[in-house]
Formats: structure tokens, sequence, C-alpha cells
């Protein structure tokens, strides 16, 4: 999701990429006003860093040693070598700047997605996500049914959540009700997975890639709409052609009730409201969205304080009730209930991947400073044709982390048309789904259903899922036409 995305467990090989750019590219250029460093020891030594640490986070798995760790350190060596090299030319405060502008972009988006993960880890501590479950599960659907509504709701809920979290709620639905059925189960995974891309690629904050474009000031909170209909068919059409090989039966209908805590509703109800925020702040006060979302989290941290400050008449009242109906039961579950803390939310966001975040954008950062952005740019937009770039690009990142690839494209800030912005933003966000390990919702369900969704039974499905990806491509470049000759440029560029 993209909205928030949490990041896989197993990384892509974007540096083989770049690498591969280095190589065989016609020609070494240099960051405009920069030194030219990508043939020098110091380019070099940076890019083999990052290929090292990209193959520490790929071995996440096996070695059991955090994604962040080892792009942390990369980012910090690569960053001291440009320095040493600058400060040898005798132009040190270069450096500095050009760091502190590549922070600046990161920390407006970190602190986004800060507040964004501590909403929906609210809405898990106060139940809504398992009373959404226990509906699914007590209305005792057909598989086909529940085939549709998961992937439906895998789509929506992924547009204000991220895909890792509405992937895994939906998977724990069909686990549950479809137990043991491992050709259903992994149908589904696969449904889920496509329909969780395709969710976050139409609004600003349904991703890490449309936030980075949004909040880059490339392309408007409105246009962003306009790729509703290409994602809708980027889910669809492989949905339709899986849902003809779901037998047409019932499971078991089961029983499991879930009562959700004080305040829910309330919760998400501020949460639609930050979101608005962010939205006016940004198109009617030209302000980074930045800011709405941390006024709503300030709104948050007053609702948790009025949480706390009612709790004990609350309870005292539910006990009463419940001592007087003879449900003891209640009234000690009622003694275990612990007031609502905001900032015990905060700590439960994903650090990792944020730390993570941090380092890779950091990294393309200083390698973008080096020289090598400008020369992937001629390599891939040299051509005059973007629109093969970009497919490219999306293709690619189904095994090559979407993070990398958009932050490279934004700094490259290749020449290109609100339509063909739009569309690195859908490529980037729905490529994913080709393969199990293209995004952090198929890496989520490999390890949530294991051996029953499988690498092997995902990619038996990736033709389909392609007919689906060159429809979304072929839709937005049919319904957006108009857009295609529309430019624009990152704010501040």
């Amino acid at each position: 999701m993209t909205f928030f995305l949490n990041e896989d467990k197993i990384v892509r090989q974007s540096v083989l990429f770049l690498l591969l750019c280095v190589l065989f590219s016609p020609a070494t250029f240099a960051a405009t006003g920069n030194l030219n460093l990508t043939l020098a020891p110091v380019g070099i030594i940076s890019l083999v860093l990052f290929a090292l640490a990209y193959l520490l986070v790929m071995a996440e798995e096996k070695i059991h040693l955090r994604k962040s760790k080892p792009v942390l350190v990369a980012a910090g060596i690569i960053w001291a070598l440009i320095a040493w090299k600058y400060i040898q030319q005798g132009i040190p405060e270069v450096t500095a700047d050009a760091f502190r502008h590549t922070l600046l972009e990161f920390a407006e988006l970190m602190l986004f997605l800060l507040v964004a993960m501590t909403y929906i880890s609210a809405l898990e501590e106060r139940r809504l996500f398992d009373a959404l479950r226990a509906w699914m599960i007590r209305r005792g659907f057909s598989y086909r049914t529940l085939f549709w509504i998961s992937g439906v709701l895998a789509f929506v809920i992924s547009s204000f959540a991220n895909n890792m979290t509405t992937a895994m709620l939906m998977c724990a639905v069909v686990m549950k009700v479809a137990e043991g059925d491992k050709r259903f189960i992994n149908l589904t995974c696969v449904n889920i997975v496509v329909a969780a891309n395709a969710g976050g690629a139409f609004i600003p904050f349904g991703d890490i890639t449309t936030l980075m474009v949004w909040q880059a000031g490339i392309i408007n909170f409105n246009e962003f709409f306009t790729l509703f209909v290409p994602a809708v068919v980027n889910y669809l059409v492989p949905a339709i052609i899986m849902s003809l090989f779901v037998e047409r039966r019932y499971p078991a209908a089961q029983q499991e009730d879930v009562e959700l805590k004080r305040g829910a509703l309330r919760i998400l109800t501020l949460f639609l409201a930050t979101i608005a925020l962010a939205v006016l702040y940004h198109s009617w006060l030209d302000l980074p969205p930045v800011l709405g979302m941390m006024t709503g989290l300030g709104l948050l941290q007053f609702f948790g304080f009025f949480l706390r400050k009612t709790l004990p008449g609350s309870l005292a009242r539910k006990r009463a009730m419940a001592e007087r109906e003879g449900d003891m039961e209640r009234v000690r579950a009622l003694g275990q209930i612990v007031p609502f803390d905001v900032f015990n939310r905060i700590a439960r966001a994903e650090w990792d991947t944020l730390l993570f975040f941090y380092g890779v954008v950091m990294c393309v950062g200083g390698l973008g400073y080096i020289g090598y952005l400008e020369m992937l740019s001629g390599s891939l937009y040299g051509s005059g044709n973007p629109t093969v770039a970009n497919v490219v690009l999306g293709l690619m990142s189904s095994v090559v982390d979407n993070i990398p690839v958009m932050f490279a494209v934004l700094t490259m800030d290749p020449e290109m048309s609100h339509g063909q912005w739009l569309l690195i933003t859908l490529t980037a966000g729905v490529g994913g789904s080709l393969l199990s390990i293209g995004s952090a919702a198929g890496v989520a369900l490999m390890g949530q259903a294991r051996g029953y969704y499988t690498f092997a039974g995902h990619i038996k499905w990736a033709p389909v899922i392609f007919l689906g990806y060159a429809a979304s491509v072929v839709t937005h470049l049919y319904l957006n036409a108009d857009l295609f000759q529309i430019f624009g440029s990152p704010a501040g560029h």
C-alpha cells in the first residue's frame, strides 16, 4: 500500500539493475554541478558497498539479520566516502548540503508513515480488524463468494491501510474458513496479493510510491484518482480468470464473536479526518502533507487521554451490568482491560521498515550524488520513449524493491508528462504482484500460509497476472491520453 507500506522480509535485487546500467552504459555522466565520481575509486567502492548491503538484506530470512542494519551502515560509509573526496577538493560544505536535502525528503515521508502506522496499530488494538474477520467467518459464504469478498475487501482496505496488514487479515479469514484446502487457499492468496497491491495504486497515500510522488509535488491529489479504473482492471482481469477455477461448494459455518473495544469507530473517524487534514494542508495551504498528519496524531493523543480518563467509569458501568446478568466470565474479562496508550501504539510501528527506508533512500541519494542516477536516466529515458522505460521498471519491481526504484526515478527527475508520472506510479505499485516475493503482501502470506501459499503456487498464475498488468497499462494510456501532454516537475526543481 502502497498506504504504507511495511516492506518485505526478502528485499529484491535493486542493486543488480544499477550495476548493469554502470557496466553497459555507453558513457559516464556527472551529476550536474558535482564531481564526476562514477569511475573513481570512491564511486566504485560505494556501489560495491550497496551491493553487499543488499545481499545481506536478501539473506535476512537465512541469517536472521534485520534488513535495516546493512543499509544503515552502507549509507553512513557511502556519504563519508563522498565527504572525504569533496574535502580533498576543498569544498566540504557541498556534501553536507546535499545530505541535508536528501534527509529532509526522507523525514517528511517517515513522519507521514509513522502517523499512519500508529493509527493502523491503534485500530488493530481496538479489534476493528478482528471484528471484520469474525463477521466474514460467521456468514458462511461459498468458496467463490469468499474468493471475491476477500479480494474486493483487500482492494478497498489497502487504499488506506498497508498492503501487508490487509493481506494478512484476509488470509486469516481464508485459512480459518477453508482449513486444509491447499488449492483454494493458494489461489485465494494470489488473488489477495494482486488486490492489495492494486488497491494502493490510485490514491496518494495508498502506497509508499504514490506518497513519494505526491509529496514531491509532481501530481496533484485529485489526479491520482485517474488511476482508479486502471487499478480496477489490474485486479479484475486476473481475478475473473482465477475465479473460474474456484469450486462451487460451501465450507462449514463457524462461530466467532469479537467485541470492539471502546472508541474503535471514533479512532477510525479520526484517521479519516487526519487524512483529510493532510490533503487540505497540501491542496489549500500549499504546506507539506506531513503537517496535517502530525496534527492528526495530536488529535489521537487527545482522544487517548479522554479514553484513559473515562475508563474507570465505563468499566464500572459494564461490570455492574455483567454482575446483574450473572456473566462472571465477562466480569473477569473487564478486569483485564488496560488503558489505551498512544505511545505504545507508536512503539509498535514497524521501525525496522522505517529505518530500512532511511537506509535505502540515503544509499540511493548518495549514489545519485556520485553520478550513477544520471547515468541510469540516460540509459532508460535517453531514447525519448518514457513509456517503455516506465513499463520495464514496473516489471522489474517484481524482483526489485519499488522504493529504491521510485526514489531513483524521482532523483533522476526525467522530464515527463503527468500521464507518464502516473504510469510509473501505477507500474511500480502493481508490478510486484507478478511474483510472491515482489511485494510485502506476498512475502507476508508466504510466512502466514506456509505450505499452502508458495512461490511456485503463485508463479503458475503469473501469465494471467501479467495480462492484468498489461491491461491496466493500456487502459491508462487510452483513458488518460490527455494527461500525456501535461508536463510537471517536482516542487523546488
